[in-house]
């Protein structure tokens, strides 16, 4: 809210300030103002240290929290499981803190120089000026916030796969977690090393990007106001940036609110579901989403147990997937409800906005700016929500587990 913080005469509102902190500090980068030409050079420096807080914040509380559920383990079970990971020690909580910090500084810092070098050559840019705007969409991307600082967001280089590739480049890295990150790079050639979250995050990421490449690029192809105008080879780069970007980065290379109503609500299911777990990605986690594919398979398959990639997999774990999806469901539910009641503005918008925020995506059709006070105030609940409600219900359901001494006689109700 300080006057240098905002271009021109006085300073931010207290609304528009809290807004864009929480946005920034909860990496999604929904905004109510436009962070190009509202916010000061030093109002932007604020919101990319809350940027690099936040996403290394959750970071290393999410593997923190890991680290205590480990502990919760059999004896047994603590062993293999510190075999299989081999990263860092099971009370080693300073070395973890240390290697999170220094592998996001390291992939900023590559990104950053591609994207300077990029600003610099490509588009006159003067060094500084070059160097600033890297730094920043490198710090964004990799935390998946989203924030950009051009009015239009990226939809200028749609067709730049040298701005778009290394944005996507992070922005997937960040998603996929920090206990993948480091077993790729000890295990890069070794997949049988690999223990099962790797191995669902891995596979649930490209799965999810490929289908949402090729559902948007499809849908989106002829569409005037979007793909409709590029060569095919643009076709292709903008449809896989936007797949990425639903996995909760939120940066836009078209404009969302000209995409057809099947591409949003396919954007609607990436953005639910979102990244892997102990990264900057937002949403229910690939792996909760791939928890309950399997449980389906099973069922689907009469098998009593569910098996994922040659392991058995903890009923305790049905059941924490499950809990989550439900609160992540019905928290966007009454949300969007609460923003029909406040607005005149047609469901599939205001559910897309729901679930972006809840999600830390940052995508927007536009609306954000134009809701009332009360609709923002929801929305950064939901953000605010979004970021820390999964990881913490999740582990508090890991962590209160406790065996009872007795069974209830067993029922079945009709299913169906």
């Amino acid at each position: 809210m300080l006057p240098n913080a905002k271009l021109g005469d006085g300073g931010a509102t207290f609304l528009e300030a809290i807004f864009t902190a929480t946005s920034a500090v909860c990496v999604t980068g929904l905004i109510v103002v436009d962070t190009a030409t509202y916010w000061s050079p030093f109002g932007q420096v604020v919101i990319l240290l809350l940027i690099q807080v936040g996403g290394l914040g959750i970071m290393t509380f999410a593997s923190v929290i890991g680290l205590t559920i480990a502990r919760k383990m059999s004896l047994r079970s603590r062993i293999t499981a510190a075999s299989e990971i081999k990263s860092v020690g099971l009370e080693d909580v300073k070395g973890l803190v240390r290697g999170v910090v220094l592998m996001s500084l390291a992939i900023e810092l590559t990104v950053a120089v591609i994207l300077s070098l990029r600003f610099l050559t490509g588009y006159g840019e003067p060094v500084g000026r070059a160097v600033w705007l890297g730094v920043f969409h490198s710090v964004s991307s990799f935390n998946n916030a989203g924030f950009a600082l051009f009015s239009d967001n990226l939809i200028s280089f749609a067709t730049d796969p040298f701005i778009c590739l290394p944005i996507a480049f992070a922005v997937i890295l960040g998603g996929i977690g920090f206990p993948v990150i480091v077993q790729l790079r000890k295990h890069i050639r070794s997949p049988l090393r690999w223990n099962m979250n790797t191995r669902v995050v891995l596979a649930g990421t490209i799965t999810l990007l490929v289908a949402g490449t090729v559902f948007i690029t499809a849908v989106e192809w002829s569409n005037p106001a979007t793909l409709g105008p590029l060569a095919w080879p643009d076709k292709l780069l903008v449809g896989f940036f936007q797949s990425v970007q639903a996995r909760t980065a939120g940066f836009n290379s078209i404009d969302n609110g000209a995409m057809d109503s099947a591409s949003l609500l396919a954007t609607d299911v990436l953005m639910l579901i979102g990244g892997g777990p102990a990264g900057t990605a937002g949403g229910i986690k690939v792996t909760t989403f791939a928890v309950l594919f399997f449980i389906l398979l099973a069922e689907v398959r009469g098998e009593t147990t569910v098996n994922v990639f040659g392991k058995r997999l903890s009923r305790a774990v049905h059941r924490q997937a499950i809990s989550v999806v439900l609160l992540a469901v019905a928290v966007i539910v009454i949300s969007t409800a609460a923003l029909m009641l406040l607005t005149d503005i047609s469901m599939d918008r205001l559910l897309y906005e729901a679930i972006s925020a809840f999600g830390t995506v940052g995508l927007s059709t536009g609306i954000t700016a134009g809701l009332p006070v009360a609709g923002q105030v929801i929305l950064m609940l939901l953000m605010f929500v979004g970021r820390l409600g999964p990881v913490t219900f999740a582990s508090a359901l890991a962590l209160r587990q406790r065996r009872t001494l007795y069974e209830l006689p067993k029922e079945r109700p009709i299913i169906g």
